[in-house]
């Protein structure tokens, strides 16, 4: 990846490859997860434990293959559950149905199932090798002979094993190759050599695709991208461009939910049914609801709470602020740290100066306050219920309910002013 940053941490629709796979795992019922990580890699099993806080981590000291790493796991293996999936946590965009696929082979009597698709170009991949529907061998590519390079039908490296007889498997593994590793697909043989069922299950190629550099990871977040949005579109959301929309993996959207083109849901987002949002908006941490109008060219960040029927207009940006119902906010504005009552406005220009350099405070706007355009309200302040502040104000005392703030210097015309000032400039160019 040359990065600074664990393969498995990289992110997919904001949430990191190793997420997807326990987020996965969990839904097709598993009920331990073990995890194996490389020395020093604290912050793998962090996010590991972050996400299933059960999760038992296990240290690979020596890579020394695949199947040495599942046997770092050997008093969970003990256990004997009923069925063992081996997952890799570089492959994100396997679906919970196919893990389910894989553990239904072990439940119908196979003691080892592998999962495998079938491939454009199977050039690289291990094959599969068949008689009848059982699995007899994975034959890599470079040891494969010409008949056998001819199988399509190639290793995905997933693997499900009968749990109580998972451990004699992998123990019987050996090294006895140009690498010297411990290979899972191994397994394959030594269980077919003992007269024990093996079996397969197979998924569509783009489903098992590893991620190993930037391209092939922007080539699986395409594919995350494209999944969130079917999905949505599915349950009643209206996308004029779809193509152009980024979701994040935990974005809720209500029904009849309308995006326009070029918006960005990052994580935390929950929409309300019937809102729209317009072009070239941006939210993260956001919650808004229903009927709600968004943009364009809006901000929306951590901690923003829209109620029903609010209206945020082009170029306003928003943190940590709850603006109650009819709330209308339209033209290049800034709030932070605020509460607006129902049914008041903002006008344009209004900024809630929040940060005095050392510390954040809050606004507290009442009910059906109108904020005049380009007023600035310095913090810690409150405009009470009914108040209307002139526009061009600097509030930095209380407005009482119901009250007239009007915080601007006075007007002043000086008769023929503009000319004497054009003829002193003009003299000295």
């Amino acid at each position: 990846m040359r990065s600074r940053l664990p393969k498995v941490l990289h992110r997919i629709a904001g949430l990191s490859m190793l997420g997807h796979v326990l987020n996965g795992v969990s839904e097709a019922g598993a009920d331990k997860v073990v995890v194996v990580v490389g020395p020093d890699r604290e912050d793998v099993s962090n996010e590991a434990r972050r996400l299933r806080p059960d999760a038992v981590i296990v240290v690979q000291t020596e890579r020394l293959g695949t199947a040495h790493a599942c046997l770092m796991a050997r008093s969970q293996l003990a256990e004997g559950f009923d069925d063992v999936l081996v997952v890799f946590a570089d492959t994100p965009l396997v679906q919970a149905g196919t893990y389910q696929a894989l553990r239904a082979k072990i439940h119908q009597g196979a003691s080892v199932a592998a999962l495998g698709f079938h491939a454009a170009d199977p050039t690289g991949y291990g094959r599969f090798l068949l008689e009848g529907d059982s699995l007899t061998a994975i034959r890599e590519h470079k040891d494969a002979s010409e008949a056998e390079r001819r199988v399509t039908l190639c290793n995905a490296g997933l693997m499900a094993f009968d749990g109580k007889q998972a451990l004699a498997i992998l123990d019987a593994v050996t090294n006895h190759n140009a690498q010297q590793e411990f290979y899972l697909t191994d397994c394959v043989a030594i269980a077919a050599d003992r007269g024990l069922s093996v079996s397969y299950a197979v998924a569509v190629q783009q489903e098992v695709m590893g991620v190993n550099d930037r391209l092939q990871l922007s080539q699986a977040e395409q594919v995350m991208q494209r999944r969130l949005r079917d999905r949505a579109m599915l349950s009643g959301v209206t996308m004029i461009d779809p193509a152009s929309v980024t979701l994040s993996h935990d974005t809720v959207l209500g029904r009849d939910v309308l995006i326009e083109p070029h918006c960005v849901f990052d994580i935390g987002v929950r929409i309300g049914d019937g809102s729209t949002i317009k072009a070239f908006s941006h939210c993260e941490g956001a919650t808004i609801g229903p009927d709600c109008v968004v943009g364009p060219y809006a901000r929306l960040r951590p901690g923003s709470e829209l109620a029903s029927h609010v209206r945020i207009g082009n170029f306003v940006e928003l943190k940590n602020v709850a603006l109650s119902e009819g709330v209308k906010v339209n033209h290049l504005t800034y709030l932070g740290d605020a509460s607006v009552g129902s049914q008041s406005n903002i006008g344009a220009g209004t900024i809630t100066c929040n940060y005095d350099g050392f510390a954040k405070h809050k606004t507290v706007i009442g009910t059906h306050a109108f904020i005049g355009s380009n007023s600035a309200l310095i913090a810690p302040v409150t405009i009470g219920d009914g108040a209307y502040v002139a526009t061009g104000s600097v509030i930095t005392d209380d407005v009482p309910a119901d009250a007239l703030a009007l915080a601007r210097g006075r007007q002043v015309n000086k008769a023929g002013g503009a000319a004497g000032l054009r003829l002193k400039l003009s003299s000295k160019t």
